[in-house]
C-alpha cells in the first residue's frame, strides 16, 4: 500500500503525478483487488524481502470496482514499480482479469503508463515472451465491452499497444505515447531520443491517437467516469436549453459560417456533450450526448473547415465513431451541412476513394437507429454518406427551413450544366447568379419535401421532439463487432 512506501510516493509526487492506487481510489466507489500479493518474477536475482518491498503487486494494481455504481475491471500500471513495465506476474494478472471481463461482460479501464516489456524477469522458462495472452485477450474484448484507456507520463511499447486497442484514449498534457521507447529506438539503430521527444501530445492529439486530451490525472478520471456513463443506460433526470434558440443558429445567408458545436450543445441535454477527437478530422464533429436522458452519438459537419466538405480524415473519423456507437448500442444523430466529399487532385493523393467508401460500408451495416437533421447543405455523395447511404435509411430524415439539397453543390451544378450558356452570355456573372438563385429555389428543403425525398421540414425548436420520438424505445444492439482501432 502507499502508506508503506513513503519514499516511492515522494518520488511520484516530485513528478507531479498521483500514485496508481490514488487513481483507482478516485475512479471507483469501491474496489476489490486481485493479485495484490504478487511480486516480480525475479527470485533468482533478488531476495524475496526486497521484491516484496520494491515490486508490490508486480507493478499492476488490478481488480473489480464500482464506477458510477456499476462494476468494471480496472488495470492500473504502477510507474513506481520497475517503471510500470510488463512483467511475468502482471501478465498473468491481466490474463485473469480480462477473462473475468469477458465472462462477466464488464467494462475495462486501463491506466497505461509504463515502459512496455520487462527483460529482467528470471523466474520463467520463456525465451521470447511472445506467447503471452494479454494482447489477444484484450483485443478480443473490442466490441464486446467498453474499453477505456488513460495515458499519463510515459506510455511505450506493450503499454501503448494495449492503449491503442481501447475504444477511447484519454491522455494528460504531459503524456508521451509511442510504440517504442528510447531504449528500443536506440537499440534498433534509429538514434538517441529523450522520452519527451517521442509521441508528445502536440503530435498524438491532432493525428487522432488521443480522443480526449486533459490537463492531469484527476481530469482524466473524471472524463473516464463520464465517458463510461453513456454506456450504462439513460439518465434519470435531465435539463435542456430553450430550443427556440436553435432558430437563429444557422444564418439565413447561406454563405455565412457558424459553429455547429453551438447547435449540438443547445440541442442536447445540458452538460451532456463529450466531444471525441476534436483536433483530428475537424470537418466532422463526433460527440457523445444525451437527448431526453437517452445517450446518443452525434456526427455533424463543421462549416468552419473546408466549408463542411468531408475529407479523408473526416470520413475515417465518422466511420470509426459510427462503429463505436453501433457496437455499444447507441443511436446516431446526424447533423448534415456538407457540400459533399472533398475532390480534386490533391484530395485523391490521400486515397479518398477508399476512405470515403468506409462511411458507406459502415453506414449500411450499423444496427442502431439513425436520425438525420439537415441543417443547411445536403449535397452529393457526402450527404448520402451522412445519411447512412440514402435519405431513406434513417428512421427519420428532416430538414430545417435553411436546408438545401442536390446531387452536387449549386454553383458547381450551374457551371457544369450551363457551360455553353454562360460562355455565350453578355454578362456571365449576372446569368450565373440568376441560375444559382433558380437552382436554390428548386433545391430548397421545402421543395424536396413536396416530392417526399425527406420526411418533413421542421421548426428547429422541434428537433429534440423528433429525435426523442424516433429513438424512444429503440432496441439496443448486443455488442458483437470489433472496433476499427482507427
Amino acid at each position: 500500500m502507499d502508506a508503506g512506501r513513503p519514499e516511492a510516493v515522494r518520488r511520484r509526487r516530485a513528478t507531479g503525478h498521483r500514485t496508481a492506487r490514488e487513481n483507482v481510489a478516485d475512479l471507483c466507489e469501491t474496489f476489490t483487488e486481485y493479485g495484490a500479493l504478487a511480486v516480480a518474477a525475479q527470485r533468482a536475482r533478488r531476495p524475496l524481502d526486497e521484491l516484496i518491498e520494491k515490486t508490490p503487486a508486480d507493478g499492476l494494481v488490478a481488480g473489480v470496482g464500482d464506477v458510477n455504481g456499476r462494476p468494471a475491471v480496472v488495470l492500473a500500471y504502477d510507474y513506481t514499480v520497475l517503471a510500470g513495465t510488463q512483467g511475468a506476474m502482471n501478465h498473468y494478472k491481466k490474463d485473469r482479469m480480462l477473462e473475468l471481463a469477458e465472462r462477466r461482460r464488464l467494462p475495462v479501464i486501463l491506466f497505461a503508463e509504463g515502459g512496455g516489456g520487462r527483460p529482467g524477469d528470471t523466474d520463467t522458462a520463456s525465451v521470447s515472451g511472445l506467447d503471452t495472452m494479454a494482447f489477444h485477450l484484450f483485443a478480443r474484448l473490442s466490441g464486446q465491452v467498453p474499453l477505456i484507456g488513460i495515458a499519463s507520463g510515459r506510455c511505450f511499447a506493450g503499454n501503448a499497444a494495449l492503449l491503442g486497442c481501447c475504444d477511447v484514449v484519454i491522455a494528460t498534457e504531459d503524456a508521451n505515447i509511442g510504440m517504442g521507447g528510447p531504449a528500443m529506438i536506440e537499440g534498433g539503430g534509429l538514434g538517441v531520443f529523450a522520452p519527451e521527444e517521442i509521441g508528445p501530445m502536440a503530435v498524438q492529439v491532432p493525428n487522432g491517437v488521443v480522443d480526449v486530451p486533459v490537463a492531469d490525472e484527476a481530469e482524466a478520471v473524471r472524463v473516464a467516469r463520464r465517458y463510461l456513463a453513456y454506456f450504462q443506460g439513460p439518465a434519470a433526470t435531465w435539463e435542456a436549453a430553450g430550443q427556440e434558440a436553435l432558430r437563429d443558429l444557422v444564418p439565413l445567408d447561406r454563405k455565412r459560417g457558424y459553429d455547429v458545436r453551438t447547435v449540438i450543445e443547445t440541442l442536447a441535454d445540458a452538460g451532456s456533450v463529450l466531444e471525441l477527437r476534436a483536433a483530428y478530422g475537424p470537418g466532422i464533429v463526433t460527440a457523445l450526448a444525451r437527448v431526453e436522458g437517452v445517450p446518443v452519438g452525434v456526427i455533424a459537419n463543421s462549416p468552419a473547415h473546408l466549408g463542411g466538405a468531408i475529407d479523408a480524415d473526416g470520413a475515417d473519423k465518422a466511420s470509426r465513431f459510427m462503429k463505436l456507437c453501433d457496437a455499444s448500442g447507441l443511436p446516431l444523430v446526424s447533423l448534415c451541412d456538407t457540400p459533399g466529399f472533398m475532390v480534386g487532385p490533391d484530395a485523391e493523393k490521400t486515397a479518398t476513394v477508399r476512405h470515403f467508401a468506409r462511411m458507406f460500408v459502415t453506414g449500411a451495416n450499423v444496427g442502431v437507429p439513425l436520425v438525420m437533421v439537415i441543417l443547411r447543405k445536403a449535397y452529393g455523395l457526402g450527404a448520402q454518406a451522412m445519411a447512412g447511404g440514402s435519405l431513406k435509411v434513417p428512421v427519420a430524415t428532416v430538414a430545417w427551413p435553411t436546408g438545401e439539397l442536390g446531387g452536387m453543390g449549386l454553383e458547381g451544378a450551374v457551371r457544369l450544366g450551363y457551360r455553353r450558356e454562360l460562355a455565350a452570355a453578355e454578362d456571365p456573372d449576372a446569368l450565373f447568379d440568376e441560375l444559382v438563385s433558380r437552382a436554390y429555389e428548386r433545391g430548397k428543403a421545402l421543395s424536396a419535401a413536396t416530392v417526399y425525398e425527406i420526411d418533413d421540414v421542421i421548426d428547429p425548436a422541434e428537433t429534440r421532439r423528433w429525435i426523442g420520438t424516433a429513438l424512444r424505445s429503440a432496441p439496443r444492439r448486443e455488442r458483437r463487432t470489433p472496433l476499427d482501432t482507427w
